[in-house]
């Protein structure tokens, strides 16, 4: 698993597990906005778009708009970015989907992160200005992601291959199906090919006895649907019915169905909730990225 935690080396986690499984960290910035990046990592790549969204901010400060105060909420769910005062959620970065996290060195308070977006799959720069907490929230971040894996391979994540070979095992299940139907139909064919020659090489006049029609290898084919045979009484009396088989699914001691890999109806893994573990094994495999950076380049980026 390629995880790149590029400070954790030096860093301890700030928050406990419980924090970040049970709840979540709260936190107030301002928001610089978003904008759209070509790829999900690189200290250039998000130093481009921080200086794209702070020349941006400059100018709606000098036309008398206030730059919006949100509320970040992280946990290994995600990061919740939040109007203040009404909660509405403005966006919902899943940990899986972001790929690279960092804060300036020289500016406390400006920190970013790269998250792909969920419908149209862009990659996202989003900016951030805290109150000289920006290593602080970066780390929580990082945090986050960490516990998010952890909790994803506990919960069924190795599984995720596993359940791939099962579904290749059924499909191969149901191309032999379809194969031996196939050669059936073959089989009928050509039995009925045989009976005709059978009868184009019979004497003219001839009447055969009527017979249950056989195979070519002269067997009566089963039919499900035939007439018992008489079964002799003893003293008068009808021998005991055949016991019925019951329908009933058959359960274990703890009452639990039996497990059955090669009896797995399309609706014990949905292929929207196939889909969502696979992407998020990708995700967890590009890992997440945590750097120290300097974004402050000119005396336009000095102050914010």
């Amino acid at each position: 698993m390629n995880r790149a935690f590029s400070r954790k080396k030096d860093k301890t986690w700030m928050h406990t597990p419980e924090a970040l499984s049970k709840h979540y960290i709260p936190y107030n910035a301002k928001f610089l906005g978003s904008t759209e990046v070509e790829q999900p990592k690189g200290t250039e790549v998000v130093r481009d778009a921080v200086r794209k969204l702070k020349f941006a901010r400059h100018i709606k400060k000098s036309e008398g708009q206030k730059i919006p105060k949100v509320e970040l909420q992280i946990s290994i769910y995600g990061v919740k970015i939040l109007e203040p005062k009404t909660k509405e959620v403005q966006h919902n970065c899943q940990l899986h989907r972001i790929s690279f996290c960092a804060d300036d060195k020289t500016d406390k308070r400006i920190f970013t992160f790269i998250c792909k977006d969920s419908e149209s799959n862009k990659h996202l720069c989003y900016v951030f200005d805290s109150e000289k907490c920006a290593e602080e929230i970066t780390l929580t971040i990082g945090q986050a992601f960490d516990l998010a894996y952890r909790k994803f391979l506990e919960s069924g994540g190795k599984d995720v291959e596993t359940r791939k070979q099962i579904a290749g095992l059924q499909k191969r299940i149901q191309d032999l199906e379809t194969e031996n139907m196939e050669l059936k139909n073959k089989v009928q064919d050509l039995e009925s090919q045989l009976r005709i020659a059978q009868v184009s090489t019979s004497p003219a006049g001839s009447v055969t006895p009527k017979s249950p029609s056989t195979d070519i290898f002269d067997m009566i084919p089963f039919s499900p649907i035939s007439h018992p045979s008489s079964t002799p009484t003893r003293n008068g009396t009808q021998p005991p019915p055949i016991p019925s088989r019951s329908t009933e699914t058959k359960r274990d001691l703890f009452g639990a169905e039996p497990f059955d890999p090669f009896n797995c109806g399309a609706g014990d893994f949905p292929p929207d909730i196939q889909s969502k573990l696979d992407e998020m094994q990708e995700g967890f495999k590009m890992g997440l990225t945590l750097e120290g950076t300097v974004f402050c380049l000119d005396p336009l980026d000095s102050r914010c």
